[in-house]
């Protein structure tokens, strides 16, 4: 089957397609910048790229007229548009418009569980994208899934990140809100063994674990897994905003996503019987083992995809990493530096491990300051780290930048400033004429990006320095 994947650079959408052409099946991956596309689709026979932005319904005519089944992952966690809830219905009204001009039999649709009368935000979008998607025309397959368990998916990042920092917690009440949680691995199981199933063409299915837990056996049982004695006290005086500044200052989630997430948290997830598990000889398993393969995904470095990887974080380039791909010169600040190469092999994998557990080379408490810094300020931080400890792509988290260009044959890495600041920043890093040539860029934004620049300068000589040194070490 020639099968359309939106969402495509997502956290489901990365872990889907490999399966798909696994299967024998050819995939159109639909992404809105294919800078973002994994480098490795475009040495895939049975992968075809193409650019499409759902909110630009003009775009959509690239893709392909003669698809037989669509994957519609498109959603953000996000809620910093006041009108995300209409912009999202918008992308389903510009999908369905076009889809259904194509040859397209199903759209297996991604959502929540939507059962209660009152929903968060988030949910109550998910459950319009829905109304919108259904068609008579094609037939739309959905899919309402619990809390997803798997290696860097947001929940269990945010769930690690609590039981490895905290002891002793005091937690809002909403930790005794009742979920399901499902572990990828069985979301992937659904959403594949769907595809051509006649029998679920306009129908909608709960899915889900198969034990009903509150968020606070959630941290206990992951404390379990790991080994930890943890403790946790529950007080009803968090209020919203309170909570979502707790779990800002304690997880490496962005004040964003916090907030999205403990307005959904307070909403129960607990889903409907139905017999889909027979139908597609699906048995989800328990939360427990789900944590355990995680981890052990994560001690394989076989991490496919991870939230901090999508725009959610991301306060300046949602989505549009190809605008910040040439670094300016005019009206900029800039600290270049270079040094003789002597093994460019170890100093390119010096420089794609940068960051994350490995750090900086040099000064990396000055580099965790300025993390704590711009959590206090809003900022992402430095605790998201990066996905994958030796591998960088286009679009990938690397503490607070973002992966803009990475091409080891062309010897050359770009990241992108994603910290608070009164300007825009660059990072390069690129080895050329035997010489790795590394340059910061900082485009001010009026007086006071000036007064940053002259600020941190003094730093910028031993952080920089130190920095090239190490890198070209033998």
């Amino acid at each position: 089957m020639k099968i359309l994947v939106t969402g495509a650079t997502g956290y489901i959408g990365k872990r889907i397609i490999p399966m798909l052409v696994n299967e024998g099946h050819f995939v159109v991956c639909a992404v809105r910048d294919k800078l973002r596309a994994d480098k490795h689709y475009l040495e895939e026979e049975h992968i075809e790229i193409v650019e499409a932005d759902f909110l630009n319904a003009d775009t959509l005519s690239n893709i392909p007229k003669d698809i037989d089944v669509v994957y519609y992952l498109i959603h953000s966690m996000s809620n910093t548009s006041k009108d995300f809830e209409t912009l999202e219905t918008q992308c389903a009204i510009n999908f369905k418009t076009y889809i259904e001009t194509t040859q397209v039999k199903q759209v297996i649709y991604l959502s929540g569980i939507t059962n209660e009368e009152k929903l968060s935000k988030h949910l109550r979008s998910r459950k319009n994208v829905e109304q919108a998607l259904a068609s008579k025309k094609y037939a739309l397959t959905t899919f309402k899934a619990g809390i997803i368990v798997g290696s860097g998916s947001s929940s269990f990042e945010i769930i690690r990140d609590l039981v490895e920092k905290l002891p002793v917690m005091i937690a809002p009440k909403w930790l005794h809100t009742k979920t399901q949680p499902l572990a990828v691995r069985d979301v992937l199981a659904f959403l594949s063994n769907a595809k051509g199933n006649k029998a679920l063409y306009n129908q909608s299915y709960d899915v889900f674990g198969p034990e009903i837990l509150t968020y606070k056996q959630m941290l206990l049982q992951f404390a379990e897994v790991r080994k930890l004695k943890r403790y946790i006290l529950t007080v009803p005086v968090m209020t919203p905003k309170l909570s979502s500044y707790w779990l800002y200052f304690v997880t490496s989630t962005s004040y964003k996503l916090a907030s999205t997430l403990v307005d959904s948290m307070g909403v129960q997830i607990v889903g409907k019987p139905s017999d889909i598990n027979q139908i597609l000889d699906v048995h989800p398993i328990p939360y427990k083992e789900a944590v355990k393969l995680a981890f052990e995904k994560i001690e394989q470095n076989s991490i496919i995809s991870s939230w901090k990887d999508s725009f959610i974080s991301s306060g300046r380039l949602m989505n549009s990493a190809h605008k910040y791909i040439n670094v300016p010169t005019y009206g900029c600040f800039k600290d270049y530096k270079e040094s003789p190469v002597l093994h460019v092999e170890t100093t390119l994998n010096k420089i794609w491990s940068i960051g994350g557990t490995t750090g900086w080379y040099y000064g990396t408490f000055l580099w965790r300051i300025r993390g704590y810094l711009d959590k206090l300020f809003g900022g992402i931080g430095l605790r998201r780290g990066r996905t994958h400890q030796t591998d960088l792509n286009v679009g990938d988290a690397l503490d607070f930048w973002r992966v803009i260009y990475a091409d080891k044959s062309q010897k050359r890495l770009l990241l992108y400033a994603e910290m608070k600041l009164p300007g825009e920043a660059w990072l390069e890093f690129k080895i050329e004429d035997g010489l790795l040539k590394q340059t910061a860029t900082f485009r001010p934004r009026g007086l006071a990006g000036r007064l940053y620049w002259y600020s941190v300068l003094p730093f910028h000589g031993l952080i920089f320095n130190g920095l090239i040194s190490e890198l070209v070490k033998p």
